[in-house]
């Protein structure tokens, strides 16, 4: 059995909260995925709820990377889901489109798949102090999957959008805000009263009204399917290059998803591989 790495609190029948449990570092592997899809499939059927608030309980840590020790065809083998995508990117759509308000309040690491969860989400709130946001593929030789490419350069620009995603450093709180990676940052000892104030509001509002505003905002805001799909296929072939497979391979000798310092500091163990 495995164990349950995320939990659903129903705050309301209409404000419900997903919080990540899987320490110590809320890495995000294929045993995840019937978790979210669980969330997703939820949030799509159920009548009453009208917003959602995805956080963490683990220290320093929203949501990090893909987990490397499953062997690959554990997350191939996975059928396609309703959007006829791969389970990731088919729930992250989904996320998006789903006619509830999701809200990330961001605390901690949002690292590769953190991040693209975070993306998908309708707003993204941060702690000042305590969050970090990246997308740390390309320092592994790895081309993210969850559809970073398609919605980054929507919310920040093309060039913020390659600076994130060439560069794979560390985004904090405060720059993060100031390039739209996230709506706002606050002092970390503000970041929950203001999440739960603001969903506490949306909740209060009209389920379809929310629903009608969100398909059409989605309309001329989203990227296509088919964009998304692309990353996804861009991520398995990466992780099956030589390159890739040398750079996981000095991680993990490293000590990735074991040593504290690897997760903490990823951007600066990943600068290190060339050398």
């Amino acid at each position: 059995m495995n164990a349950q790495e995320i939990l659903l609190t129903r705050v309301t029948p209409a404000y419900w909260r997903v919080t990540f449990h899987n320490p110590p570092y809320n890495i995000y592997g294929p045993q995840t995925m019937p978790q979210l899809n669980e969330v997703i499939t939820a949030l799509e059927t159920d009548p009453q709820v009208k917003v959602v608030v995805f956080d963490s309980d683990v220290p320093g840590f929203f949501l990090t990377h893909y987990d490397f020790v499953p062997p690959l065809t554990d997350t191939t083998s996975m059928p396609n889901g309703p959007t006829g995508l791969p389970p990731l990117p088919d729930m992250l759509v989904r996320l998006s489109k789903a006619p509830v308000v999701s809200i990330a309040s961001i605390r901690g690491r949002a690292t590769g798949v953190g991040s693209e969860l975070a993306l998908a989400s309708d707003m993204r709130f941060a702690s000042r102090e305590k969050a970090i946001l990246s997308q740390w593929e390309i320092g592994a030789a790895l081309v993210p999957g969850g559809g970073p490419m398609a919605r980054l350069p929507r919310l920040m620009g093309r060039g913020r959008a390659l600076e994130v995603l060439l560069t794979g450093n560390d985004i904090d709180g405060e720059l993060a805000e100031r390039y739209g990676y996230v709506n706002r940052a606050f002092p970390d000892a503000e970041l929950d009263a203001f999440v739960d104030t603001i969903a506490r509001r949306i909740a209060r509002f009209d389920k379809q009204s929310i629903s009608e505003i969100k398909r059409l905002v989605d309309a001329s805001s989203l990227p296509p399917n088919e964009a998304i799909a692309a990353e996804w296929d861009g991520f398995i072939g990466s992780v099956k290059r030589p390159a890739a497979q040398q750079r996981i391979k000095q991680l993990m000798e490293l000590g990735l998803q074991e040593k504290a310092d690897v997760e903490i500091r990823l951007a600066h163990h990943t600068g290190t591989l060339g050398e």
